[in-house]
């Protein structure tokens, strides 16, 4: 029989950077106690994002971020919305080109995530905030 739970994770941050949440996704799983499902994790900011990345070498994180820092700068004069600062438009903008859902099935009890894989939220506003993330299982 099909059974869900939904949880909300508080993830502080410590400005533009990613965390790391896989391991709190995995013991979510683990305490609900299905051996097949689908974890859906969704990240409730328009600042921020959500992705499945490289989990061993930290420099890809870093390339990640020099990435996107050319792709879209801070402080550009393109951009009209700038209430909170020059990162205020930017990091709108990287979170439209990333993604704030995730959808993992969950195989043999544990999250179907490759050998290297693991789960980030990535903030995008220089300050620290306090994001929330809703992570919703279903299975049996």
């Amino acid at each position: 029989m099909l059974s869900q739970h939904t949880h909300t994770l508080a993830v502080p941050t410590r400005g533009r950077d990613f965390h790391d949440i896989t391991g709190e996704v995995e013991s979510l799983v683990d305490e609900a106690g299905f051996a097949e499902g689908l974890a859906t994790v969704h990240l409730q900011h328009t600042s921020a994002s959500l992705l499945i990345q490289e989990n061993a070498d930290p420099g890809v994180r870093r390339d990640l971020e020099r990435f996107m820092a050319r792709v879209c700068p801070d402080g550009d004069p393109m951009f009209e919305h700038d209430y909170e600062g020059p990162d205020d438009m930017p990091a709108h903008v990287r979170t439209a080109l990333t993604a704030v859902n995730l959808s993992i099935p969950i195989t043999s009890g544990r999250l179907a995530l490759g050998t290297w894989q693991g789960i980030y939220l990535w903030e995008h506003r220089h300050a620290g905030h306090r994001r929330k993330v809703t992570v919703h299982l279903i299975g049996e």
